[in-house]
């Protein structure tokens, strides 16, 4: 047993304290995540989740650049753009689309400028880096009980307006026949969504995140239709996913080159990569075995001679 433990877990895994606050924070981010991404991929706003995450560059960067912890930076950066995207937007989904390309576009300009100041002011390109892809094991005991509060705060929201949210993501009308605001609840969802990228961004970066809020999610819809069901598989999904690549990433340090490791968002978005690869060839197959059945029973009310 100890052979095997050796085998999985670098020496000093459980003794590190950056080790334990990854651990409990990519669970919690992984847990949220999951949930917000089951509704965002029904609703059919994967793309405002994927530009919400690339534009917490604009919060991190200038965080930074005032000398605070980016992760308020993402916050507030995400609500901000939120708030934007549902003024510029319209109702349809193809309004939706433009306001959100043309928001992300400039966003990700003032990203460029304020890390360009950064970078000239300290002649360093370590805060790139950090938010970019993450710093998972660089998490201090100040941002670490921010992040649970805000995880806990954007679940009991979601508990909230759950039944409405899938309401109106099969149909806008009849929800608002029912006299549900669609689009204060629009305006609503999208702040959740903008708490889950800025969470997700503080553990893998802004360019990963995404993968850690629509992965999970899609992954477990193949699963399950039940949204219920598949926002807990989801959250399950990605928190397991989230400790294989922490143990992956500490125990590259023993891999070549010697000393380097790599880098902890990169392995982490790779098990949930190959997870959602294993989970797609799954899901084929059995399309592929329900067709052949198919195509092989014989016809109800014809004697069994006369089917081919």
């Amino acid at each position: 047993m100890e052979g095997i433990l050796h085998a999985l877990f670098a020496p000093g895994f459980g003794h590190s304290e950056p080790v334990r606050t990854a651990v409990l924070a990519g669970a919690v981010v992984a847990l949220v995540s999951g949930a917000v991404g089951v509704v965002t991929v029904l609703r059919g706003q994967s793309f405002a989740g994927h530009a919400l995450s690339a534009l917490g560059t604009l919060g991190g960067s200038a965080a930074f650049l005032v000398g605070i912890t980016p992760l308020w930076g993402f916050v507030t950066s995400g609500f901000i753009v939120a708030g934007a995207m549902e003024l510029v937007g319209a109702q349809r989904r193809s309004g939706r689309d433009v306001a959100t390309g043309l928001v992300l576009s400039t966003a990700l300009g003032l990203s460029a400028l304020f890390l360009y100041f950064e970078t000239i002011a300290n002649s360093t390109t370590g805060v790139t880096i950090t938010i970019l892809f993450g710093s998972l094991f660089a998490l201090n005991g100040i941002t670490l009980p921010a992040m649970i509060l805000l995880g806990i705060a954007c679940l009991v929201l979601l508990a909230l307006l759950y039944r409405p949210l899938l309401l109106s993501s099969v149909s806008s009308e009849l929800a608002a026949a029912r006299g549900i605001p669609v689009r204060t609840l629009g305006v609503a969802f999208l702040l959740i969504l903008a708490l889950s990228a800025a969470l997700s961004s503080v553990t893998v970066g802004t360019i990963l995140s995404s993968a850690l809020l629509i992965g999970p999610a899609e992954t477990a819809l193949r699963l399950t239709k039940r949204p219920a069901v598949a926002m807990v598989l989801a959250g399950v999904i990605g928190m397991v996913s989230t400790w294989v690549g922490i143990v992956l990433a500490y125990d590259s340090y023993r891999w070549p080159p010697a000393g380097k490791g790599w880098p902890v968002s990169f392995c982490v978005v790779a098990v949930l990569f190959t997870v959602y690869l294993l989970t797609d060839l799954g899901s084929r197959l059995r399309t592929v075995r329900v067709r052949q059945r198919r195509a092989g029973a014989p016809v109800t009310g014809q004697p069994l001679s006369t089917v081919r």
